[in-house]
């Protein structure tokens, strides 16, 4: 069987993907609860023609999000933080804090799409963090944090 994505679904793919699915899982649990809907032709047919639209504007949104990595990597991110003696941190420093930051510099940023390299940050230092800022475009950036 056959069925449309409404909604991304974990293991199995994307919103408006098509797959295939055994006919129990697909009309007991997808259809009823609202992630997928079953595929006749005129459905795919108008799926298709989506799709073909669709991709013509998300090579714009990936265009203008490769032109926010480059601009993102020229300028300099300092995390400003409370630090006590030794240059420890009070707490840590997380994904939120680094989405802050970079709002702060005019760029927004999801804090979900943040995700730090390595281990808790809790000392002063230089860090790299891996930012999606689109599906197929993501950007190793590095990041500062600063006492205050």
């Amino acid at each position: 069987m056959e069925v449309i994505l409404k909604k991304d679904v974990e293991h199995l793919g994307r919103k408006d993907d098509l797959v295939k699915v055994k006919a129990g899982y697909g009309r007991n649990f997808l259809v009823p609860s609202g992630l997928a809907k079953l595929v006749t032709p005129s459905v795919k047919k108008m799926h298709n023609e989506t799709l073909k639209q669709r991709a013509h504007k998300d090579a714009k949104i990936k265009d203008e999000a490769q032109k926010l990595v480059a601009k993102l990597e020229k300028s300099t991110v300092k995390v400003g933080t409370k630090v006590g003696e030794n240059g420890k941190i009070f707490g840590s420093v997380g994904a939120i804090q680094l989405a802050e930051a970079i709002d702060a510099l005019g760029f927004t940023i999801d804090r979900r799409d943040v995700k730090i390299k390595g281990d808790a940050i809790k000392q002063i230092g230089v860090y790299e963090a891996l930012i999606k800022f689109h599906k197929e475009v993501t950007a190793d950036i590095k990041f500062e944090v600063v006492g205050e």
